[in-house]
């Protein structure tokens, strides 16, 4: 029988992995900041106090530099950062920084010395656009402007996969009871389209079966998305073709939202080249009735300043999708039971043998008698255009 130490013991340890496994597969939806802090002779500085502040929220992080100068901050969610290092004898330095998902942003700091006249506040933009030598990944991120102003079909999120180099559509995709957010099957690289990763604020989001995102986000609700094809790291173990993380907005200290309302219809629709130029009786138009309305929006906002934030959104689709074919439709004759006009012979179903269907006796003159027709079945064949 397990001992109460021992029990305990193994209950911590399975606590501690859970912990570090949520904290690794978070690295994927945060990001983080890293750099060293210098003196003006290149020596470095130990115990500089950094301070993040994000610009929207007002909540900052603290962090000290260590023995070496350096100092890291993790687990930032992603969008713009004020970051002021601060020692004694030193001027204090302030920088804004961009945070993106999965990425470190590296940025060293060289403190100048204190002067009699007092503290000197100096105020920097970071390089975007320098080279990532932290990581060999090849990878696609999209930020918030990007994602809403980007002319994506059906506004579907997935099919920002299809932005980058390496992925194409399957021809195919699965039925609406199988996939009921609507989502579009892409390969990687050549890769089977299961093998592609899907990850929303640092959680698995592909079904472990059918192999495709379980929650297709919103794109007012996206406040960046990371395509990665190739040389993605070992956190990313599930994946086979490319992972796709997507983190969701969040509530700041200003009240912000958003609508829209998108709306196509058949007036600037073209006629299917296939199928006879024959006006439709009921509208008189040569193309069918065709209508597509996607409305909804976002709003976000503060519970309690700098502590507490809410978000959230809607997205409605109504769809009346007209179609265009070429067919055969029954003629005035065959819809009184009349047949006549066809070589084939028909017969009663209601004689010979019910089992096999042999020995029935055919209708005099292909003619079904009035007394036989179904009265749901000529009313039906009302609705039908000659």
């Amino acid at each position: 029988m397990m001992r109460s130490r021992d029990l305990l013991s193994l209950i911590l340890s399975l606590l501690l992995v859970a912990a570090l496994s949520v904290s690794s597969r978070a690295q994927a939806v945060y990001g983080s900041i890293f750099g060293t802090v210098t003196d003006p002779q290149g020596a470095r500085v130990v115990g500089a106090v950094v301070t993040v502040t994000d610009l929207t929220k007002n909540v900052t992080t603290t962090a000290q530099t260590n023995e070496s100068g350096n100092y890291t901050v993790t687990h930032l969610i992603p969008g713009r950062y004020s970051l002021k290092v601060e020692h004694q004898g030193y001027k204090i330095i302030i920088q804004e920084v961009e945070v993106r998902a999965d990425v470190a942003a590296r940025t060293d700091f060289s403190l100048g010395i204190e002067t009699l006249t007092g503290q000197v506040t100096v105020t920097a933009e970071t390089q975007r656009g320098s080279l990532k030598t932290d990581r060999a990944d090849v990878s696609t991120t999209f930020e918030t402007k990007q994602i809403t102003d980007l002319p994506i079909l059906d506004r579907n999120f997935t099919k920002f996969i299809l932005l980058t180099p390496g992925t194409q559509q399957n021809q195919w995709q699965h039925a609406a009871s199988e996939n009921p957010q609507g989502s579009t099957q892409i390969t990687v690289n050549g890769q089977h389209f299961s093998g592609t990763g899907y990850q929303l604020d640092g959680t698995e989001n592909r079904d472990p079966i059918l192999g495709i995102i379980v929650i297709n986000p919103t794109l007012e609700s996206v406040a960046e998305a990371k395509i990665t094809t190739q040389n993605y790291d070992a956190e990313f173990g599930m994946a086979i073709a490319g992972v796709v993380t997507a983190q969701t907005k969040s509530g700041t200290n200003e009240l912000h939202g958003s609508a829209f309302l998108f709306r196509r219809n058949d007036l600037t629709s073209a006629r299917n080249p296939f199928t006879q130029s024959f006006r439709n009786p009921v509208t008189g138009k040569f193309i069918p009735d065709t209508l597509w309305n996607q409305f909804g929006g976002s709003l976000g906002g503060p519970i309690r300043k700098n502590k507490n934030f809410i978000f959230g959104d809607y997205q409605g689709t109504r769809r009346k999708n007209g179609g265009s074919v070429l067919t055969t439709v029954p003629t005035a004759l065959a819809r009184r039971g009349d047949f006549s006009e066809y070589p084939n012979q028909i017969f009663d179903p209601q004689t010979g043998d019910l089992m096999t269907g042999m020995g029935r006796t055919p209708f005099a003159g292909n003619r079904i008698p009035q007394d036989r027709l179904s009265p749901q079945v000529l009313n039906l064949l009302k609705l039908i255009p000659l």
